[in-house]
């Protein structure tokens, strides 16, 4: 009875990793688990009937939490999005951008699916909708089926740390933290990995040219009158807009203002810029602008919008996450119905969904505090931390084992069991270390990618397996019959992806800067300039009659 007492923690843990495997879902075996060991915790003499008493407080603390309201806000907009048309005009219209060049189709989907990251958040929405579209036009003009596929699902995962995603709140809620600190700290590593998965294509084209085909010129889109592709033009406006963005952002914005907000507020002087003058020069008709300029431009704002409207708002201060997240569900809803895209069966497809989602997400939430308290309550982060500071290695030797055990458990387990199982009881550790725990999050946001991408359970390859042909087919374009794309396809085109994935984790382990850049910025205050009011008749009053003498140092 004494030893069972002495390692009820592990026994506990272990218990729930039973419970999982066996198919139990995850918040009842987090709750039926941490209740059972009550129980028994009162039965052995260790708790009181008492302790049971601080459940119904922690679940009530959770139902109020106004942070959590941006989960059901982000994932209304994602699935309003998702169905608006939006990813189908931005697949086409950057697939003939890029087409000229080998891999072009590729770059396409890297860039359409961090700009459906930075708007949905959707893991889901951006591997169906650019599995459905971009595949199949991928096969067509002979991609490599292993890199083909990669990348879609690669490009899929960027909704997991490009904000506004949905792990980045349950983490920032996990740990603690403000959920804009968290957005903040993972945005520039969101941009290293979309600018990984672009290097690697062009790897791969220079290495296996023919694994990444440039467009066949008959089969472009976007021709001038004169056969020319009209990226000139594009390029000069890019150029000039860019140059209007660079001198505007540094006459709004001072120099200690954050790269976040620097970078978003650019994304929206630039479409502005690059608005006005296709507007200009289609009701002008001025002929500046080439066809392809004109439909890049008109694609490109609706995101763009968009990711100010969240990202920008929360950045420069105007808005919470709560809010901004509100803001963005209107705004998908407005385009939706701009498009002509919005009835009454999408919507209400949309908020089942969202509500269904979001009750997920709050169930586990609960099962997660009731297992946590019992667990604490037997010493449980003690056992932890005791578990963790015998390692070689003090911080170092703890973040990298904490990686290692994160990617083999996303074997098994998605990002939302990882958040709320693990990440309970190594932030209380992370945070006695002197670890940052926006770093850290940040750190398992990246790693817990991995969930998404390797097999057998990635379910970003089941998601692209469920939209992949599974039998041979002929092509209504060239008529050609296309082989069919295998599930062992699916997962070896995973790998070097999930690869890419463990190296930026530890780039982000090694550089912490990538992630805590945002602090040190912003308005600082001068404690000399402080003056506390110590009483007196009204407020600004001097208590102390003007009397230098009399007056205290601080005041």
């Amino acid at each position: 009875m004494e030893f069972l007492i002495a390692n009820m923690p592990p026994i506990m843990f272990t218990t729930l990793i039973c419970f999982l495997l066996l198919g139990f879902p995850v918040a009842f075996s987090l709750a039926a688990n941490g209740i059972l060991y009550t129980v028994l915790g009162i039965y052995f003499g260790e708790f009181t009937f008492g302790f049971i008493q601080a459940l119904p407080e922690r679940v009530f603390g959770i139902v109020q939490n106004d942070s959590l309201l941006a989960v059901p806000f982000f994932t209304l907009m994602g699935l309003i999005l998702e169905r608006s048309g939006m990813a189908e005009d931005l697949l086409e219209t950057i697939g003939q951008l890029f087409g000229p060049i080998r891999g072009g189709l590729a770059y396409a989907v890297v860039f359409v699916g961090a700009m459906l990251a930075a708007t949905t958040g959707v893991v889901s929405a951006s591997v169906i909708s650019m599995g459905l579209i971009s595949l199949p036009i991928m096969l067509r003009y002979g991609y490599d089926r292993k890199l083909a596929t990669g990348v879609i699902a690669a490009s899929g995962t960027l909704s997991q740390i490009i904000p506004p995603s949905l792990v980045l709140i349950i983490l920032a809620d996990q740990v603690g933290r403000s959920i804009g600190d968290m957005y903040r700290g993972a945005m520039i590593p969101g941009l290293m990995l979309t600018g990984a998965y672009i290097l690697y294509i062009m790897i791969m084209t220079l290495i296996k040219p023919k694994s990444a085909p440039a467009i066949p010129e008959q089969d472009r889109i976007y021709r001038e009158a004169d056969g020319s592709s009209g990226l000139k033009s594009l390029l000069v406006l890019t150029i000039l807009a860019s140059i209007g963005a660079y001198f505007a952002v540094g006459q709004l914005l001072s120099e200690k203002s954050p790269v976040d907000e620097r970078i978003v507020v650019s994304l929206l002087i630039w479409g502005t810029i690059a608005f006005v003058v296709a507007v200009a020069n289609k009701v002008l008709k001025l002929g500046l602008l080439s066809k392809i300029a004109e439909r890049v431009v008109f694609v490109m704002i609706p995101p763009l919008f968009l990711i100010f409207l969240v990202l920008g708002t929360i950045f420069i201060g105007v808005a919470t996450p709560t809010e901004g997240g509100a803001m963005g569900a209107v705004g998908a809803i407005l385009l939706a119905l701009m498009r002509g895209r919005l009835n009454l069966s999408l919507l209400k497809q949309a908020m089942d969904t969202t509500t269904k989602l979001t009750s997920f997400v709050i169930f586990i939430l609960v099962g997660s505090t009731i297992f946590t308290l019992t667990f604490t309550g037997f010493g449980g982060q003690h056992w932890v931390e005791g578990l963790f500071s015998a390692l070689p290695g003090g911080e170092t030797g703890f973040l990298i084992v904490v990686s290692i055990a994160t990617f083999l458990l996303a074997f098994f387990l998605d990002f939302f069991e990882l958040a709320f199982i693990i990440v309970p009881l190594l932030a209380p550790v992370a945070e006695k270390m002197g670890i940052d725990l926006i770093w850290f999050g940040v750190l398992l946001a990246v790693n817990m990618q991995t969930s998404f991408m390797h097999p057998p359970f990635g379910f970003a390859l089941f998601f692209l397996r469920s939209v992949a042909p599974k039998e041979d087919y002929k092509d209504k374009v060239t008529g050609q019959m296309i082989p069919a794309v295998s599930t062992g396809d699916i997962y070896r085109g995973s790998i070097p992806f999930i690869i890419i994935q463990l190296i930026m984790v530890a780039i982000v382990m090694i550089f912490p800067s990538v992630v805590t850049h945002y602090k040190g910025t912003g308005a600082t205050v001068d404690p000399s300039t402080i003056v506390i009011d110590g009483g007196g008749s009204g407020y600004g009053d001097d208590p102390y009659g003007g009397s230098e003498e009399n007056k205290p140092a601080f005041y």
